[in-house]
Order: structure tokens, then C-alpha cells, then sequence
């Protein structure tokens, strides 16, 4: 099930008794257990029926003996362990210990219990028992990272979520500007919110206006002037990253930029050229088809390897990998290498 899925059956109140919320995006785990643990029960119900402790201050033993108690004047009792891969799980072959007693409660949860895990970076090993018992009785969320290619598609659906709406440019500049840490993009979403008008489509310029992206100076516009060629704003731009570097760290720029330059040679490679088979082979919006487009009639095929290598080249030199060059020197070279 997804995440939404889950949240819907929580909201209809169709409940499992047991719940691993496991993996690599701790976005999602939070999503989940936040709602189970402020919305499942009421306010009044949860002072007698609900425990929350967190792994590395807990013991197996300590949620077992939480799990197998009954609700007190509540239909549901809510028994959470957060940062659960803190925790110290045993041995399935310690078979006297801990470990037993609670492979007994999980292949036999009580009904009247929800018992969560919400196990961070990184998740159970299907093969064991543990995980088994689970899937069973009870419901297994694998949270995977989100590819950086689907980040933009994740912000228009949160946004739709709240009942805004948010342009493609302006997803896109989000997702280049804080990366995949969907926590952090939604934290900034939630305060851009609260200064759009309900229904509102959200723009570059709210996003620029809001969250500190320069409207003229960030790597997303340096792409664009970069696949035009327009060597006067890209001159001003980088100027512009040399006297803010905190803002624009170098390491991030051609981390970006290796990721733009990679999907200008997949458009060179693509055998479907149609916007609709381009949007799927680059991983992008069909709306930005044209600017990946104009790119590769820039640089053509042997131009853009040649760009990703000085890349790769520039991205040693800046950690200093015989080079002791400023950062905003380096950057002024490439982009001379790369404009010429």
C-alpha cells in the first residue's frame, strides 16, 4: 500500500494491529506515525491508552508487555516505538529470550492493540521471522527515496493536497533548489502557504519571493542561459554565486548541472523525440521538452560528453584535487570551457 492508501484506511478507521514503517525516506514513516499517533485516538482516550517510547530507550520486552495490556475505556490502545532500528531486536535464534515472546505476540496480535514500528534508513531483512509475522497480521510500509525525477510530480500532488495549485517551473525550481529532502520541502511548502490565497496558483515568483531563491540567480536559470548560450547571463550569474557562495555552493551547482547535461545526452540517445516520449525517457515535465530541446541543439552529442566530463573535472578540482584555484575562479574557467 502507499502512503495515501494508508492514510485513508487510518481515516476510516480500518486498522491493522501491527504496523512496520520501514526504509530509506523517514518523510513518509513520520506522515504515517504522526497520524496514528495525534489522530487514532481522542485526546482523552490517549492518557490511559497510549504508549510512545522511542528505541535506544527501550527494550522488547517493555513493548511486549505495552502490547498485551487492554484499552481502558477505549476501543483501541496505540503502542509506538519511534526510531525503532535504535532498538535492540535479539536474536531469532536466542530462542529463550526476548525474541521468542514477541514472535508469539506478533503471529498472535491482540485486535484491541495497534502496535507501530517506525524503523528509519533502512529496513528488516524480509527473511526474518520478525518481518514474516508481520506481513501476516498485520501491514508493512516500505518507505523508498523518491527519485529526483519524480520530486516535481510529489510537490504538485502535496500542493493539490492542500488545495493549491503550482506551475512546472515553479515545482521544478523548488526541487532544484532543496533537493530530495521531502521533510524539508514540505516544511517550506506549509509557510509558503500561509502567504498564497487558498486556491492560488503558485508561480516562480512566490516561490522566489518567499523561500530566498534569487529571482535572476540561481543554477536553475544558469541551466537555461547555459542551453541558449547567453554568455551575458551566465557571466552575471556566476558572479552573482561568487559573491553569495553560501547560497550557491559550488558542489551543488555541478551536482545540477551534471544532472541537466546527463538528460541532454539521453535527448541526444532518445529514438522517440515526440514530447510525450521525451518527458518519459528525461524523467521531466513535458513542459520543459523545449528547453531540453534547445540544449541539445547547443551542444550536440560530442559537445555535451564533453561538458559532463569538465564537469566531473571541475568537481575534483573544487575539493581540491590538484587544485587550489577559488571556488568562483573554477567556476569562471568551466564556464568559459563549457560556453566555447
Amino acid at each position: 500500500m502507499t502512503a495515501p492508501e494508508i492514510l485513508k484506511d487510518l481515516k476510516n478507521r480500518k486498522f491493522k494491529p501491527l504496523y512496520l514503517l520501514h526504509g530509506d525516506e523517514p518523510y513518509f514513516i513520520d506522515l504515517i506515525g504522526n497520524y496514528i499517533e495525534h489522530k487514532v485516538l481522542s485526546e482523552a482516550e490517549r492518557g490511559f491508552n497510549q504508549t510512545v517510547v522511542y528505541g535506544k530507550d527501550t527494550d522488547l520486552m517493555t513493548v511486549l508487555n505495552a502490547a498485551k495490556r487492554y484499552p481502558m475505556m477505549a476501543d483501541y490502545q496505540v503502542v509506538m516505538v519511534k526510531e525503532a532500528q535504535d532498538m535492540k531486536w535479539g536474536k531469532e535464534t536466542d530462542d529463550k529470550k526476548s525474541i521468542d515472546p514477541l514472535l508469539s505476540y506478533l503471529e498472535k496480535p491482540l485486535p484491541s492493540t495497534i502496535l507501530v514500528f517506525c524503523y528509519k534508513y533502512g529496513k528488516i531483512d524480509k527473511r526474518k521471522k520478525l518481518y514474516k509475522a508481520i506481513e501476516k497480521n498485520g501491514l508493512i510500509f516500505d518507505s523508498a527515496e523518491l527519485y529526483d525525477n519524480k520530486i516535481p510530480g510529489w510537490i504538485e500532488g502535496f500542493v493539490s493536497d492542500k488545495g493549491y495549485r503550482i506551475n512546472p517551473q515553479a515545482s521544478a525550481l523548488l526541487a532544484e533548489y532543496l533537493g530530495n529532502d521531502l521533510s524539508k520541502i514540505a516544511n517550506e511548502l506549509e509557510k509558503l502557504m500561509l502567504n498564497v490565497n487558498a486556491g492560488q496558483e503558485i508561480t516562480s515568483k512566490e516561490i522566489q519571493d518567499n523561500i530566498g531563491i534569487s529571482k535572476e540567480y540561481n543554477v536553475f536559470e544558469l541551466q537555461t542561459a547555459l542551453g541558449r548560450r547567453d554568455v551575458v547571463k551566465v557571466n552575471r550569474i556566476i558572479n552573482y554565486f561568487e559573491a553569495n557562495p553560501k547560497a550557491n555552493p559550488m558542489v551543488v551547482v555541478l551536482g545540477t548541472l551534471n544532472n541537466y547535461f546527463s538528460k541532454v545526452l539521453r535527448y541526444h540517445y532518445a529514438a522517440d523525440k515526440s514530447p510525450q516520449g521525451l518527458a518519459r525517457d528525461l524523467g521531466v515535465s513535458p513542459y520543459f521538452v523545449k528547453d531540453y530541446e534547445q540544449a541539445a541543439r547547443t551542444f550536440n552529442y560530442g559537445k555535451t560528453m564533453q561538458v559532463i566530463s569538465l564537469l566531473r573535472e571541475y568537481d575534483l578540482k573544487s575539493k581540491g584535487v590538484e587544485s587550489n584555484t577559488a571556488p568562483g575562479e573554477l567556476m569562471k574557467e568551466l564556464m568559459f570551457k563549457i560556453l566555447h
